[in-house]
């Protein structure tokens, strides 16, 4: 019997001597120059193509997140890049993992909030009486509500009505998008202040309303972070910055035991 040579099957696709099978294609013939990134996250994930709408919001949503490779974690990156011994990798693995579970965690925490509210709500909510009752609940347990507040962007992060409007113009602004906007609505009555509804946030009522798995919105939100983490070590490159940041922090930094 000739030697039939190595395969490795997996549920999503196979390997063999002559040939790549990914999620039925031809990966090579049939995928590769003729199916973008995003689209084909989506398919690996939901298991089926997306439509045209379905792939402008999903990636309208990774190049929203792309911002969080350059936050904190690309302190954490370069200063990695400089002292780590394979330098490279444990810059992608700080920037990664060890430097924002706080950030790639609103995009899950906001998608399971909102599904965990629906799910209590029954069909054809009020979305407002919904959304007030949620926040109460929130704040007696004494805790945040996801998506709500930004560091930076005080008055109105940028990226919310961006994203609200595609998935509005694609048909795809469903029950969590629709949630969260009324929880922006009604939060200043139980909170006395007005608060931001964040990117993070709106990306995560984004990606459940395209039913994609809330278990895996995190996974999502690390995905589109890579993009800024990659380009922030090829600026390290060009122009070495990491040094500078790590004495700025270092002079700055208040020590307690």
């Amino acid at each position: 019997m000739a030697d039939a040579g190595l395969n490795f099957p997996t549920s999503i696709g196979t390997s063999d001597e002559t040939q790549i099978r990914l999620l039925g294609q031809d990966l090579a013939a049939d995928l590769m120059g003729k199916v973008g990134f995003g689209e084909l996250a989506y398919w690996l994930v939901a298991g089926r193509r997306p439509t045209p709408g379905e792939t402008r919001v999903f990636e309208a949503v990774l190049v929203a997140l792309a911002d969080h490779g350059f936050t904190p974690t690309a302190i954490a990156a370069r200063l990695t890049y400089l002292s780590a011994p394979e330098s490279l990798q444990g810059a992608l693995a700080a920037g990664l993992l060890g430097g924002g579970s706080r950030f790639l965690g609103v995009t899950e925490d906001c998608g399971r909030f909102l599904a965990g509210t629906l799910a209590e709500a029954g069909p054809e909510p009020d979305y407002d009486a919904v959304a007030l009752e949620a926040v109460r609940k929130a704040r007696a347990a004494k805790k945040f509500v996801p998506g709500l507040g930004h560091p930076v962007h005080k008055q109105q992060d940028p990226r919310t009505p961006v994203l609200m409007a595609i998935a509005d113009e694609e048909g795809l602004k469903g029950p969590h998008l629709r949630l969260f906007e009324a929880i922006g609505r009604v939060h200043p009555q139980v909170l006395n202040r007005t608060l931001p509804l964040n990117g993070a946030g709106v990306c995560g009522a984004a990606l459940a309303d395209l039913g994609l798995p809330v278990d895996l919105l995190r996974g999502f939100a690390l995905l589109a972070r890579a993009a800024g983490l990659l380009g922030h070590l090829a600026e390290e490159r060009r122009r070495p910055l990491g040094m500078d940041i790590y004495l700025t922090v270092d002079r700055n930094a208040v020590y307690e035991d």
